[in-house]
């Protein structure tokens, strides 16, 4: 790659973009097909590999195509959002529960990670081969992102063993430990855009706390949650953009819980020293745009979260221009931008619309962001 590709691509400073996404994309027939054929032997691991390379090199050039600047892999290596990663993480391992996560109208399928041992980054994690062959495909044309679970996601109720953690805080420290050596084994790697994805931190915010034992008080709880995202933050080069995306549960275009951003706002909006929050607001289940008052002026950006990933229908433009100059009373509109709320495909079954649909609505984003932000 030459010196003049990479000053052509988009700057990694200005990162999250105006238009952005949050990540995950519908997963092709082809590769429901593949993952089909692997488990029942009929192919290997290296021919599933192919066809997920293919797909990935396909919807690269689908992304840049609409005018996104920021392009993902879509997650086609992974199952869910979070355990293909946090499974790799040396001290757990990925395991079948009885149960999946109760939403509003559906169970999820049942797969979970627990905790195992003592808890460090494992340097072969498969997710830094994953990244620099993707960032080989992108060719420098738009700036590759990487979309991996927040720190936080460790603390759901069951992951910790509490024979090898008595210590809640003890816990917390190797896992600051074991993402620190992540961001800078993934930095190393060539990643520049990094976002942390949090329902446990959106959880916090939620009037009953979701996936929680109860042990813990909220107050405690949200500082804690502060302490591990900052602790991993801490030192990162100048050059790498990490955004936290907080989000409410996405699966088959379900949901999880609801709840304003007010209870954790004062704490995590205020303190997190993130380069930016992807926060969903497709309806009503996230409150209002008040507690955006508490995002330091010229701090993060607020990547509003203003279109649904759950349907395919495109929201009015008007009225998504209306709810951003709402959202502009609290930050100023520089430091907005905008997305849909979470990923298309959180988990490989996917929501519930078309791919088709799925690209509609990433081009009518940039178009909409270009009338409003005016780039």
């Amino acid at each position: 790659m030459t010196h003049s590709t990479i000053q052509t691509s988009p700057k990694l400073t200005t990162a999250p973009f105006k238009a952005d996404h949050v990540g995950s994309l519908l997963r092709p027939d082809s590769i429901h097909e593949a993952r089909k054929q692997f488990k029942e032997g009929a192919i290997t691991a290296e021919q599933l590999r192919e066809v997920e390379t293919t797909e990935i090199k396909r919807i690269v050039d689908k992304q840049i195509e609409v005018g996104l600047k920021a392009v993902t892999d879509g997650e086609f290596r992974r199952t869910f959002w979070h355990t293909d990663f946090m499974a790799h993480i040396n001290g757990f391992e990925g395991y079948t529960p009885e149960k999946g996560y109760q939403f509003k109208n559906v169970e999820t399928e049942a797969y979970d990670v627990r905790n195992t041992g003592k808890i460090s980054f494992n340097e072969n994690h498969p997710f830094l081969s994953d990244f620099i062959e993707f960032k080989e495909i992108v060719g420098g044309r738009a700036v590759p992102k990487l979309t991996i679970p927040s720190p936080n996601q460790f603390f759901n109720q069951g992951i910790r063993d509490e024979e090898i953690y008595p210590d809640l805080e003890d816990y917390a420290k190797d896992v600051i430990q074991a993402y620190r050596d992540a961001f800078k084994a993934f930095y190393d790697a060539g990643a520049r855009y990094i976002q942390i994805d949090d329902v446990y931190i959106a959880g916090l915010s939620s009037p009953d706390i979701p996936f929680n034992d109860g042990k813990y008080n909220r107050d405690y709880l949200i500082d804690l949650a502060l302490r591990v995202a900052n602790g991993v933050l801490e030192g990162k080069p100048e050059d790498l953009a990490v955004t936290t995306h907080l989000c409410r549960g996405n699966y088959q275009s379900d949901w999880a819980f609801e709840g304003s951003y007010a209870l954790i706002a004062p704490t995590l909006f205020a303190k997190e020293k993130v380069d930016g929050f992807f926060l969903e607001y497709d309806d009503d289940r996230s409150g209002s745009f008040q507690p955006l008052e508490h995002i330091p002026n010229g701090g993060p950006k607020v990547v509003l979260g203003v279109f649904t990933s759950k349907n395919g229908e495109l929201e009015d433009k008007e009225a998504i221009k209306a709810r951003v100059a709402e959202a502009a009373k609290y930050v100023p509109l520089e430091q907005l931008c905008i997305s849909p709320q979470c990923g298309f495909a959180s988990t490989h079954h996917g929501n519930i619309l078309t791919e088709e649909q799925q690209w509609d609505k990433l081009r009518y984003i940039v178009e909409v962001s270009e009338e409003i932000f005016g780039e």
